[in-house]
């Protein structure tokens, strides 16, 4: 029997990722991801169960526990990886709420599949989740798991929140089943977004589309139930960074990190996932233009690149990597020296002990997407900068920039606008870097991952009509 809670957590991934044991047997490690940081003490007070996708294709999964969490996991054929995961969820509706920046495809059976998954995934919440239980659901994976929940469930508490972008009603309407998942996400009692714009274009279309009245941040269905769309920010482990980034291991691995890329006068520092959202292939462009044009000597300055690897079977990402690869081959074959190279491209991930000393090893911080819900990146460098030194060059585009208002804020599609904020942050004073960056860190520190579950929580509560079933802690 699977365990049963007053918390269920709804992810598209389990907060652990399958690895090979020192004996050889498999075994389960805790995911590295913001939202596992933040979910994890609000699931230990509440006994909370999380359901998601444990990777792979294996099946028939028990659920079990792994540190004290309850985890449920939902099975995946290979079929549905590819049509599910990587088609209708990562080539379909990943780029259209990242501003078509590539173009997405459209296939009947891509979304047939992501109805069937999507209602494993409420079956699976539905036998676990105890009576007026509170049910969370993430991300742009199960958007119809929330009315799925509502019809086998009435009795439940339902939040939904979008990690990613939500588009404007212009892209949005390309999708064929653009009123399906609209009604999907009415099936909650709370829909949270990264940005007031996303709530706002949200009750906009369900408005235009759906024929719903709505008044501000409230939607008001027909029967009688009032959903409300609001923005809840997500942000990081503050506390935990800064106390990483303050480890010995890690500030002399920090130094190991800067003497290994020649003891250079700067370091900037880029870290994303290989996609093609992160504008990585302007940034470097930008960074080598400012060589050739002798604006930085590559025995001052050095770039380093780390790109993590992404949804490789997709071939959007396999051409995005041939081109970056390309790229950094020839700015290095045209501008590098021997032993000095002009960028450091790592195509890996590496654990949060390494990014800290990268952080710490990184006079400036480059992070220029064109699209992003949010970008915990620009957050987890702030945090490491507790000595309120380094620089954050950041896409005005980035959830990000709304609240690191100092930063040095940019057009990633304004090549010479990156190149100049890069300049500037380059030649930047150490006072004047110090105010922006004290000015970030106090953000960072206010408006943690804690107080961003705990606002969402809170608000799920206000608004819910179920008022017999007590609320999370």
């Amino acid at each position: 029997m699977p365990p049963s809670s007053q918390l269920v957590i709804v992810a598209n991934r389990l907060p652990v990722d399958r690895v090979e044991l020192p004996d050889g047997s498999p075994g389960w490690r805790r995911s590295p991801g913001g939202l596992v940081s933040a979910l994890d003490p609000v699931m230990r007070r509440n006994d909370g169960v999380w359901i998601g996708w444990p990777g792979g294709t294996e099946q028939d999964l028990e659920p079990f526990e792994d540190d004290g969490l309850k985890l449920v996991p939902v099975s995946l054929s290979a079929d549905e990886v590819e049509e599910f995961y990587e088609g209708l969820s990562n080539a379909t509706l990943w780029p259209i709420y990242h501003d078509v920046i590539a173009k997405p495809e459209f296939h009947r059976e891509w979304w047939d599949s992501y109805v069937t998954v999507n209602r494993r995934f409420a079956e699976k919440a539905v036998q676990v989740a105890e009576e007026g239980a509170t049910v969370w659901v993430h991300d742009y994976q199960l958007q119809l798991v929330p009315a799925m929940l509502r019809e086998m469930r009435p009795d439940l508490r339902i939040g939904f929140y979008l990690h990613i972008p939500f588009p404007p009603a212009e892209l949005f309407a390309q999708l064929p089943w653009r009123r399906q998942i609209l009604e999907g996400l009415l099936g909650a009692d709370l829909v949270g977004f990264q940005m007031a714009g996303g709530a706002q274009n949200f009750v906009r279309l369900v408005r235009q589309r759906v024929g719903h009245k709505t008044h501000r941040d409230l939607v008001y269905l027909p029967d009688g139930r009032t959903v409300r769309a609001a923005a809840f920010p997500i942000s990081i482990d503050t506390e935990g960074y800064e106390a990483l980034a303050r480890e010995e291991s890690v500030l002399d691995r920090a130094e190991e990190i800067r003497s290994a890329v020649g003891s250079p006068r700067k370091v900037f520092l880029g870290v994303d996932r290989l996609d093609y959202t992160k504008g990585i292939h302007a940034r470097l462009r930008a960074f080598a233009e400012l060589i050739q044009d002798g604006e930085i000597d590559v025995d001052d300055a050095v770039f380093v690149q780390v790109a993590t690897p992404s949804r490789e079977r997709v071939e959007q990402y396999r051409i995005l990597r041939e081109e970056i690869e390309r790229l950094v081959g020839h700015v290095n074959g045209d501008l590098g020296r021997i032993g000095r190279p002009a960028i450091h491209y790592l195509h890996s991930s590496y654990p949060r002990e390494e990014m800290a000393a990268l952080y710490r090893a990184a006079d400036i911080m480059v992070v220029t997407p064109y699209r992003d819900g949010m970008n915990l990146v620009a957050k987890e460098y702030v945090a490491c900068r507790y000595d309120d030194d380094g620089a954050l060059v950041l896409s005005e585009f980035a959830g990000a920039a709304d609240e690191l208002r100092q930063a040095w804020l940019v057009n990633p599609y304004d090549i010479n606008g990156v190149k100049a904020a890069l300049l500037d942050a380059y030649h930047a004073s150490e006072k004047d870097a110090a105010r922006r960056m004290k000015a970030m860190r106090k953000t960072v520190r206010k408006h943690d991952v804690s107080a961003w579950a705990t606002r969402f929580l809170d608000g799920l509560s206000d608004v819910s009509p179920h008022e017999k079933s007590p609320r999370p802690a």
